[in-house]
């Protein structure tokens, strides 16, 4: 009986691909650091041809952490968090590297619990997204946990907002919501109302301030009984619509901070009669609205480009200072806001 063949090793990856053993590694380990693209290629071709894998465990023994991404998400299932973890999910399969998802409850204080136990997993790049609450007191304790994952060699990349210590990837929602308001007063809308979701979530309030600012420029002022405020989800979006037309309150648009909330206000109008009486927005372009009628307006965000950037930011070298990008969107006008300016 012949012996089996011996596994495949690095050296074998690189010598078919025609580059170095270093460069091989770096290619295999998802680095963007001295490895041109073409090069690249090559290696995840040869390491294909020659059954290659990377041994994980001896490569966390040796670093004293396993090669992958962990990513933190607040409260699964959510739809703000689905399109961010399906980007993630995407860019980390485009790079070969192993993903693990830990989701951590509503309290602020679950998500330090969540960022301890991703400690324990010792994964090289751990991300977080969801958005920070302006009373949230434990800021701190994220923080400094946070600064222990990278001080025992991880990296750590937030999707959310600026402002803590480390690289982040943010949105332009003040911008967002300042180009809806201009957009819906230009397909000839003047009587607003917005649901904001929380009254202390950062993201809520930068969408609102910038919806408000947006109409302000445009001549017109919205009360602050047009502004409501409930939980960020669907449900408190369908009992929220309820009350402000329970009002009778004039209003010819609603804008909505994101588009679970959306299609919260959508499936009111239709219970009680027809959806497009009043014009509704969001923001996000879930994938959920290819299959809403009538479809909605709502600001595009580029899920996968905030997760390639994110992703660039973990497997760039360290730098001194800490890097912020700001991945900006665009107003998509559809059915749900009609032209009624003619």
């Amino acid at each position: 009986m012949s012996a089996p063949e011996r596994p495949a090793r690095l050296a074998d990856v690189a010598e078919l691909a025609g580059v170095s053993a270093a460069t091989a590694s770096r290619a295999l380990n998802g680095s963007d650091r001295g490895v041109r693209e073409a090069n690249r290629a090559r290696v995840l071709k040869a390491a294909k041809a020659l059954g290659y894998t990377t041994n994980i465990a001896a490569q966390a023994v040796a670093k004293g952490r396993s090669r992958g991404v962990t990513l933190l998400v607040k409260n699964l299932p959510d739809d703000y968090a689905n399109p961010i973890t399906a980007g993630v999910v995407a860019a980390t399969q485009r790079r070969g590297l192993p993903f693990t998802l830990i989701s951590a409850g509503t309290d602020p204080a679950d998500l330090v619990e969540a960022v301890n136990l991703a400690r324990g997993n010792r994964a090289e790049i751990l991300m977080i997204t969801g958005g920070r609450a302006t009373d949230d007191v434990t800021i701190p304790d994220l923080v400094e946990a946070l600064q222990r994952y990278e001080a025992e060699g991880g990296r750590v990349v937030l999707v959310t907002q600026e402002g803590l210590p480390f690289d982040t990837v943010a949105y332009a929602n003040r911008e967002g919501g300042y180009e809806m308001a201009t957009t819906l007063v230009g397909l000839g809308y003047r009587n607003f109302a917005v649901i904001s979701g929380m009254r202390h979530g950062m993201t809520q309030r930068d969408r609102t301030e910038g919806f408000v600012a947006g109409l302000a420029d445009a001549g017109i002022e919205l009360p602050a009984d047009r502004i409501l405020i409930g939980d960020f989800n669907r449900d408190a979006a369908y009992a929220l619509t309820g009350d402000l037309l329970r009002r009778n309150v004039a209003v010819d648009a609603i804008f909505a901070v994101n588009d679970s909330m959306a299609l919260g206000v959508l499936t009111f109008l239709r219970d009680t009669g027809d959806p497009r009486r009043v014009a509704v927005a969001g923001f996000d372009d879930i994938k959920a609205l290819r299959d809403v009628t009538p479809s909605l307006s709502t600001v595009h965000l580029a899920w996968e480009q905030v997760a390639e950037e994110a992703l660039a930011l973990a497997v760039s070298p360290r730098s001194d200072q800490v890097r912020t990008r700001v991945v900006k969107g665009h107003v998509i006008v559809r059915e749900s806001t009609p032209d009624v300016s003619r």
